[in-house]
């Protein structure tokens, strides 16, 4: 049994327990991750004081924190930093990624080796930890985030329970069984809760030193964006290839997204569990379809289009979440280094005639993009807008921006 006064300068002699205290244990830690299986790692709390239980994954991005802890994409999961150094660069409001004050508060947790650092950026306007207690996400910091990762590769992503109190008093047999109580990612539908709540307009690039994000003047498409949890950038991406964009509910119905005329419909990326948003999404997705508008289709929503199509998804054990993710183009054979985060994903043996295969993760080999024969309908696992991650992948932006100029043409 372990003692039942641990001193916050022994941790990192002993990451984790892997037993239960009695939930009268006082401990000089102030914050604790518990995991359903009864695995604790002690810490130092910060940002906001609480609980809060989600899917525990690691991203192995060693830039992008804010944009990570903002992309709607992580609803419902506490974020595991592998990158040891943490708030380097600080918080502002020009890099956060969610679009819409229903998905203000992305991820619910976020790990760290070390205790976040003081800001030293010119961009910056609050320190890490401020920013987190404002948005209501709870920091654990000073934990083995090596050991977390490696239980996490070798077991999968489990089901836990951040926790800060500050003045240590942490009810562990509590914690543990709210983590074995949670229902986990498989079967929710959390698009419904990050969607925006009415339809708006955005006209502006991608942001560039020292003019930030330059608005739309004269944009050259008109393209519906289908908002399951989009990122902010990836409106921007659509902007720097002409595109004024109108982002409607997740629920809106095709009859409704056509209404607009758009040259284009994107379907976004977003959290939960695809099959179960897709209840609703896929019979208006596979409308739009039929309809012949070009359809692009960015991670939740690239697997929706898959079972818009008569695909399948299913659930990975540790999915994919870093902005070094090596990719194969399967037509021309280039290798891309892409930005994900993903924790389910197309059964590629699933694929239906007529859907066509064009990428492939090379870490795994796992689905990562398709494209529909006869039709401008493609879709990509991972995020070509990058924020964070590399830029490799802007190029699909282009593709779609041609597939819509051509169409507008042949009208």
């Amino acid at each position: 049994m372990p003692p039942s006064h641990v001193d916050f300068d022994t941790l990192a002699d002993a990451p984790y327990l892997t037993c239960a205290l009695p939930h009268s244990t006082r401990i000089s830690a102030t914050g604790a991750l518990v995991l359903a299986d009864g695995a604790v790692f002690f810490g130092e709390g910060l940002g906001a004081i609480g609980a809060a239980e989600g899917e525990v994954c690691f991203n192995t991005a060693m830039t992008g924190y804010q944009e990570v802890l903002t992309d709607p994409s992580y609803a419902a999961q506490i974020v595991t930093f592998t990158f040891p150094h943490v708030g380097n660069v600080g918080t502002n409001d020009e890099d956060v990624e969610a679009s819409s004050p229903a998905a203000a508060s992305a991820a619910r947790g976020a790990v760290f080796r070390a205790r976040p650092t003081a800001p030293s950026n010119w961009r910056a306007s609050d320190t890490l930890g401020a920013w987190l207690k404002a948005r209501n996400v709870i920091g654990l910091a000073g934990i083995d985030t090596r050991a977390l990762t490696r239980r996490i590769r070798e077991r999968g992503m489990p089901n836990g329970v951040i926790a800060h109190a500050p003045d240590g008093a942490l009810d562990l047999d509590a914690l543990i069984r709210r983590a074995q109580a949670w229902s986990g990612l498989e079967g929710l539908d959390l698009a419904k809760d990050v969607t925006t709540a009415q339809t708006y307009t955005v006209s502006e690039g991608r942001w560039r030193w020292p003019g930030g994000a330059p608005a739309i003047k004269k944009p050259k498409f008109t393209v519906v964006v289908m908002d399951y949890g989009v990122k902010r950038n990836i409106l921007r991406a659509l902007g720097d290839v002409g595109a004024k964009c109108i982002v409607v509910p997740a629920a809106a119905t095709a009859e409704e997204v056509l209404s607009h005329k758009p040259d284009g419909v994107l379907l976004s990326n977003g959290p939960g569990d695809p099959a179960a948003t897709g209840v609703y999404a896929a019979p208006q997705i596979k409308t739009l379809v039929e309809s012949g508008v070009p359809v692009m289709g960015v991670c939740l929503g690239h697997q929706m289009l898959g079972l818009a199509l008569g695909a399948k998804t299913k659930k990975m054990s540790q999915g994919h979440h870093g902005a070094n993710h090596p990719v194969q183009d399967k037509k021309t054979g280039k290798v891309e280094i892409v930005s994900m985060n993903h924790g389910f994903a197309i059964d590629a043996a699933t694929l239906p005639k007529g859907v066509k295969e064009t990428h492939v993760s090379l870490f795994d080999g796992s689905n990562c993009g398709i494209e529909l024969e006869g039709k401008p309908v493609f879709s990509v696992q991972y995020h070509p807008e990058a924020s964070p991650g590399p830029q490799d992948s802007h190029y699909l932006f282009e593709r779609f921006a041609k597939l819509m100029a051509k169409r507008a043409k042949a009208a």
